[in-house]
């Protein structure tokens, strides 16, 4: 989808309640496709969900299709604005802030655990939102290294092959100790993580 089709099928609100409302149902459908999927999902169980009229779906939606595609792109953002007031927090070396970064996005998928059924289901519903959100997060990690390895923190030149091993690192982790036990010491994962990375990188 271009980005006139993607701006046609998803409307901005123009009102505090419209942003409202839209928010409502971003979030009824993250928990409704998070528990059954994207096909047995239906657009009057959402609306439901979210306390909305059927009619206030197709002021901000297209279709279905639209608001997943609007969905994958939230979470993305969400994760990525979980993440980031944190490292602008952090005064220490560039590796160490990969840990602080993961221990951020580990309590994210703690708390919002049906993002991974929504990922996974975006790579045949929405490619090219799934593809976007693993480059741009890449992307954010090969930033943060190679700003690392310019003020001379990092012993090797950081390539996109470390920023892929470090995110596919933190999205397991994030499966395992987010998703499947809610009772392990999240600071304590990164922490070990992140000396994988200290060894590594450092």
């Amino acid at each position: 989808m271009d980005v006139a089709s993607t701006a046609r099928a998803v409307r901005i609100p123009r009102t505090e309640r419209g942003r409202r409302t839209q928010r409502a149902i971003l979030d009824a459908a993250a928990a409704e496709f998070g528990e059954k999927g994207f096909h047995e999902s239906s657009i009057v169980s959402i609306t439901i969900r979210a306390g909305a009229a059927l009619g206030s779906f197709y002021t901000y939606f297209e279709s279905k299709e639209a608001l997943f595609k609007a969905l994958v792109q939230d979470m993305s953002g969400r994760v990525r604005d979980q993440v980031a007031p944190v490292l602008r927090g952090h005064t220490g070396s560039a590796v160490a802030a990969e840990g602080v970064a993961l221990e951020a996005f580990l309590r994210f998928a703690r708390e919002h655990k049906e993002i991974y059924r929504i990922i996974d289901e975006a790579e045949f519903v929405a490619p090219e939102d799934w593809r976007a959100h693993y480059l741009n997060t890449a992307a954010r990690i090969l930033e943060r290294l190679q700003a690392a390895r310019a003020k001379g923190e990092l012993r090797v030149e950081p390539s996109e092959v470390h920023a892929w091993a470090i995110m596919g690192m933190n999205v397991f982790l994030g499966l395992r100790f987010g998703v499947m036990d809610g009772s392990a010491d999240l600071g304590e994962v990164a922490g070990v993580a992140n000396a994988l990375l200290k060894d590594g990188l450092g």
